[in-house]
């Protein structure tokens, strides 16, 4: 009976909820299928937008965009937030392929759930999963083809074909021809280093998207300004630049300031004392020789007649983004003091001028030497819509960058995926035991990409890949869905192409959000801290375990 008198072994406080075990980890895939569910028809060249709003505010989202759609969706659920995490890593490595990764790994998912509800063991589902992911990418590797760099024309022609690609299933894809090779252009306008930090992209509303254009260099939209700016000469051939983080106006006093001055002419010694100061830093400045002054902080009315009586371009409040990319650029370096400005803090350019472009004016430094940079200035109707042109070109310039510097590609469409998919079927069959079956199911889950681009297009899904396997078994690897036709064509011929390394990173993304996914077997949910019992160290009388 002594067995029976033992107390109960207290570990959670009172209040903590725990769930583990087989209806767990279901619970789990569930959740993130139901993600999967939300975004799965932006996928593809012919998939739907999503529209994003919060009650109560104007801040209105629509995106086809994987990343920016799961980011919005504030998603709450512990292990679906998985998805949210693999999402912004393929946006943050490579730019594209964001909704393929989420639907592929609920598609993984979704494959294993079968062999959870079978009782196999997660780690079992898991090493299975991970060594067909190892198959996948080394015949991604032996299947892509690598262009000859050295060959006229053919980067480029290349890296077009990327970004074209990349741009299919945006909102401006219909303007591919146009936007594609400005994409290129502003990358290979970049060094080595392929800084894009040194690419700005600006939006102007109003116009065509066809009004958009490229400026070899930085351009910033009209600074604030005072009277006497319009007095300021708007052209410069190579000009000396400064480049500050000072105000240059007076200061007001402070509310409720008090001063006790003793006669008029003590308080007229304090009113000149700070005339001197700002005329000093005016003077140093202009001795410099400086032909254009910008600075983080205001430029007052003062400062900003001063210069203009001297033929000196200014603009203060400066955002800070495009100060580090002046800076970058021209070679000037941001000074905190007026004092001491010596030639080698100023930075210069080919050409300074003031541009219209649409309703706004904008400064434009180009032909800047110490660092290549470039502007994409967006035009468009609504903010929305340019808010998406610039998802979508940013995508873009992610994927001719990495191209750019690993210029292996594969065809698009779901070739790849199909032609991986029909190795890892044939493998399967060459082994024995349970990591045959989960094989076979990663090669089934790759179907999911061709399937859902042909269902989003309102075609078979079915009949497609019926179409699909037979042409890859006959030999035919680069064979994909053709949505201009309603069937399947040779979507490397057609110019359909992808960077490898977006499907390596896709492949190894999804199948490690799906083994961690699968590896969690209880959830605990601690109390807030409303509940926990004031001077209870260990909190309330707790919870027995078994």
């Amino acid at each position: 009976m002594s067995h029976m008198l033992q107390p109960t072994i207290l570990l959670l406080k009172d209040g903590t909820d725990t769930s583990q075990g087989k209806p767990q980890l279901i619970s789990n895939i569930n959740a993130c299928c139901a993600i999967v569910d939300t975004i799965r028809t932006t996928l593809g060249p012919r998939g739907m937008d999503k529209l994003v709003y919060a009650p109560g505010t104007s801040n209105v989202t629509i995106s086809n965009d994987g990343a920016t759609i799961m980011r919005l969706l504030e998603i709450v659920h512990p292990a679906a937030k998985t998805l949210v995490d693999i999402a912004r890593s393929q946006d943050e490595e490579v730019g594209d392929g964001t909704t393929s990764v989420v639907v592929l790994a609920g598609e993984l998912l979704k494959q294993s759930k079968q062999f959870v509800e079978d009782s196999v063991h997660p780690t079992v589902i898991i090493r299975g999963l991970r060594i067909a992911c190892e198959l996948a990418k080394a015949k991604i590797n032996e299947l892509s083809v690598k262009l000859d760099k050295d060959k006229q024309g053919a980067l480029r022609a290349m890296l077009e074909k990327c970004a074209g690609t990349a741009l299919n299933s945006k909102l401006i894809g219909s303007h591919k021809k146009f936007f594609a090779p400005m994409v290129v252009d502003a990358v290979l306008h970049l060094d080595d280093d392929q800084d894009l930090g040194l690419i700005g992209i600006k939006k102007v509303p109003g116009g065509s998207m066809e009004d958009s254009e490229l400026v070899e260099g930085v351009a910033l939209k009209k600074l604030f300004s005072y009277a006497g700016f319009e007095q300021q000469p708007k052209k410069f051939e190579a000009p000396k630049i400064v480049l500050l983080n000072i105000e240059l106006e007076l200061r007001a006093e402070k509310d409720n300031a008090e001063i006790r001055v003793e006669g008029h002419e003590e308080y007229k010694r304090m009113v000149d004392a700070e005339w001197t100061i700002i005329f000093n830093k005016l003077d140093e400045i202009v001795k410099c020789g400086a032909q254009i002054v910008l600075s983080k902080k205001a430029i007052g009315d003062l400062a900003t007649q001063y210069f203009a009586d001297r033929g000196i371009f200014c603009g203060g409040r400066v955002p800070d983004e495009d100060m580090k990319r002046l800076s970058k650029a021209t070679g000037a370096t941001v000074q905190t003091t007026s004092s001491n400005l010596t030639e080698n803090v100023l930075g210069t350019c080919a050409t300074f001028e003031e541009r219209q472009i649409g309703k706004e004016r904008y400064n434009v430094f180009s032909g800047c030497t110490e660092a290549k940079t470039a502007t994409i200035i967006l035009r468009g109707g609504g903010e929305q819509f340019i808010a998406e042109m610039d998802r979508s070109i940013h995508d873009a310039i992610m994927v001719v960058r990495r191209a750019r510097c690993h210029t292996d590609v594969v065809a698009g469409g779901g070739a790849i995926e199909m032609e991986v998919s029909k190795y890892l079927r044939e493998y399967s069959r060459t082994i024995h035991g349970k990591q045959q079956l989960i094989i076979n199911a990663f090669a089934k889950a790759l179907e999911v990409i061709p399937h859902q681009i042909s269902e989003n297009a309102g075609l078979d899904a079915t009949t497609i890949l019926n179409k699909l396997r037979q042409k890859h078994v006959q030999g035919g690897k680069w064979f994909g869905v053709d949505i201009m036709n309603d069937s399947i064509c040779d979507t490397f011929e057609s110019f359909v192409w992808e960077p490898s390394q977006v499907k390596l990173n896709s492949f190894t993304a999804a199948t490690e959000a799906a083994c961690l996914i699968l590896s969690v077997d209880e959830t605990v949910k601690n109390p807030g801290a409303s509940n926990e019992m004031p001077g209870a160290p260990g909190g309330g009388m707790g919870r027995g375990m078994r």
